[in-house]
Parts: C-alpha cells; structure tokens; sequence
C-alpha cells in the first residue's frame, strides 16, 4: 500500500509489509495505542508535550522554526528532510544531508501523523512530531526497527510546497 512510502523511500535496507495497519481519525479512541500524553521521552529528544500543540489524542505538533514561504496543505505536493526517532531517542530513520522527501499531503503516501501533522507548516519552517501509534504504524509496527505500538518523534523541516 501507499502508506509505506515514506518509510521505503528511506529505509530501503528494510522489507516492509504491505499494509499500514492500525491508523484510526483524529480524536479516536486509541484503541490500546500508545499516547504521546503519556509517554517517556529521552532528554535527548527535546520533546515536552505541555508545550506542543494537541490536534489529536495521538498526535503533538510545535513548530520549532516557523518558516515565511509557501503554507503546506492537504493536496499540496510537499519536499521535507526529517529525522525520525523511537521516543527511547533510538534513531529510526532519516534524510538529512540526502535528497529531499516528496509526497502529495493528504494523499496517504505517509503515515497519518505526517498528513495531519505536517499541514499548516510554512516553507523554511521545522516542525517537530509526537505521533501515537495509532496514527503511525499500530500494533504491527515496522520490524525490526520500529516495535508494536510504539510513539514516533519526527523532526520535519519543510523545503518545499507546489
């Protein structure tokens, strides 16, 4: 499926499944899925979730850098860089310092977290994520790097939105 886009275009050293698995609405109940409310996140990380903005019961966003270009919406065919971390701060994946990631926001070309998430976002700005598993990868993960149900920090930095 196309939901697996973001992860295979950078993580080809992994065999991902076919199917995303696990993403409910924004608001819903989680379902057993991990909450970024809740969870323990390593100092490293830099994430403190009674500063970050609430769109969802699994999904945290602040903008760490605002931006001045172009505003990211649903539809818009985007280019970021990201970093991506388990919230153990163990380092799942990441573009930085390689070609861009381009995707078409809202088309379910990513996970959910990064649909919602990442709309609003202006050009230049970097957004950081706290993303429930409901709204990332659910109870099958992406072994073996990312676990069943687990919270995923990502670090967005927008270059582009068409």
């Amino acid at each position: 499926m196309v939901k697996n886009r973001l992860f295979v275009a950078a993580c080809a050293l992994f065999a991902l499944a076919a199917s995303c698995g696990g993403s409910t609405a924004p608001g819903s109940d989680l379902g057993g899925g991990s909450n970024p409310a809740t969870e323990t996140y390593a100092a490293s990380l830099g994430v403190n979730i009674s500063a970050m903005t609430k769109l969802s019961d699994a999904l945290y966003v602040q903008d760490l850098v605002a931006g001045s270009g172009g505003v990211a919406a649903s539809g818009h065919s985007i280019s970021v860089t990201y970093t991506g971390w388990l919230s153990n701060g163990t380092q799942f994946d990441s573009n930085v310092g390689k070609a861009a990631f381009s995707f078409t926001l809202g088309a379910q070309q990513v996970i959910d977290g990064w649909d919602q998430g990442l709309v609003g976002m202006r050009v230049g700005g970097t957004r950081l994520l706290a993303i429930g598993s409901a709204l990332a990868y659910g109870t099958a993960g992406r072994q073996p790097a990312i676990p069943s149900n687990a919270t995923l920090v990502f670090k967005v930095q927008l270059l582009s939105v068409q």
